[in-house]
């Protein structure tokens, strides 16, 4: 991963995704039979990267290790895989896990998960088909919103032909699609006004990863508060066979906050002058707070509002994997929102840290890359004012040869 072969495709895959996104935007209805091929299409590329056998060292060797050692009776937020003593307990695909060194930093959703598909098979392969299986689930929720926001079907391909959407789904692997389609499937259910269900969906995709706790505004007065409830309880629930000694176990989620780093400048920065758990909480709060003001301004139902809070708490996170990405993709489709469009191209370049790091490079994210990668959301956020201060100056001139 990371090396020219690998990540010129994918740059120039980037490239076309912008251009087709460019299109969409100036096409406001796709005949069905286009969307239809597209979609085909797709599935071609994934089937081709669901094949690929994942990296020694990617994550989904830790989803195997977790799902594992929880049918043997074991709390992976207690085992640390490396410990001699559990050497019996690996396989050939759990031997190579990353940061063997610290137990689990995965919620309890997302356990529950590795358990599941592991019982059915143990293996990367079954993780990644069950993880496709979400992706293809998550197309025809998109196209239900799509639908009943009346908005043009052909923008399901702004999710199902982004580049990272089958090297990371189906190629590599990452736990990060089924929070995805829980969140989606939050959305559509606030779209219909089925209340509870979006509010026990928006309490399992934040037991899969924490990212879209930052959401929480969104749900304020639109669901019930039993529903509320009734969504914390489930989410208590999944926490329940993982107890250790009555205490919630948080696995080795304090290390990450403390030790991981990856492409986070803001996080970086503000690291000089605070302890790394405050600028953490910081981040949690600019996503707090770019939800209550999306809350505010937004119409009742806007996929912008599930958008931007997230996007704005990653920029300010620890850590900012290219997979973290797929997160926003099915609440992108606005103008609003190039800037978000434009850093999911953008991060593509982060993937070169991977192959230096085979060559004994230190595990950094260089300057042009940031720069790249920043520089460009910077660009489309000043496209995106410029088209606003543009329109609305344009009725003002308007008035004035009228006077």
């Amino acid at each position: 991963m990371g090396d020219p072969s690998f990540l010129v495709p994918l740059a120039v895959a980037g490239i076309a995704y912008l251009l087709a996104i460019r299109e969409f935007f100036s096409t406001p209805k796709f005949p069905p039979h286009l969307i239809v091929i597209g979609l085909a299409v797709a599935g071609v590329w994934h089937f081709l990267f669901l094949r690929m056998p994942s990296g020694l060292d990617d994550d989904i060797h830790r989803y195997v290790w977790d799902g594992r050692v929880q049918r043997l009776g074991y709390n992976p937020y207690v085992l640390v895989p490396s410990e001699p003593a559990l050497a019996g307990l690996h396989t050939s695909e759990t031997r190579t896990l990353n940061n063997p060194e610290v137990p689990s930093p995965y919620p309890p959703g997302a356990e529950l998960f590795f358990r599941a598909v592991t019982a059915i098979h143990e293996s990367t392969f079954a993780l990644k088909v069950a993880f496709v299986i979400c992706d293809m689930a998550i197309v025809f929720v998109l196209l239900d919103v799509l639908r009943l926001t009346q908005q043009g079907g052909h923008w399901v391909l702004a999710y199902a032909w982004y580049p990272l959407l089958a090297t990371e789904v189906a190629g590599s692997g990452h736990i990060d699609i089924v929070g995805v389609l829980l969140l989606l499937v939050s959305a559509a259910a606030l779209l219909r006004r089925w209340r509870a269900v979006a509010a026990i969906a928006f309490g399992l995709a934040v037991a899969v990863k924490l990212l879209p706790i930052v959401l929480l505004p969104l749900y304020w007065k639109r669901v019930r508060l039993r529903d509320g409830v009734l969504a914390a309880a489930v989410l208590g629930l999944l926490y329940v066979p993982f107890l250790d000694h009555g205490r919630i176990p948080f696995g080795s989620l304090g290390t990450y906050v403390q030790r991981f780093r990856f492409n986070d400048p803001v996080f970086a920065t503000l690291e000089r002058v605070t302890a790394p758990q405050v600028v953490a909480a910081l981040a949690v709060v600019v996503g707090f707070l770019t939800a209550i003001w999306m809350r505010r301004r937004s119409a009742e139902w806007s996929s912008d509002a599930f958008a931007w809070p997230m996007a704005a708490s990653l920029l300010c996170a620890p850590v900012v994997y290219p997979w973290y990405m797929l997160w926003l993709l099915p609440f992108v489709r606005s103008v609003t929102t190039l800037p978000i469009i434009a850093w999911t191209v953008s991060i593509i370049p982060t993937y070169y840290v991977w192959h230096l790091r085979t060559l004994g490079r230190p595990w950094v994210v260089a300057g042009w890359i940031l720069l790249l990668e920043y520089g460009s959301v910077a660009v489309a956020t000043a496209i995106v004012v410029w088209l606003r201060v543009s329109r609305s100056a344009a009725p003002q001139c308007s008035v004035n040869r009228l006077e």
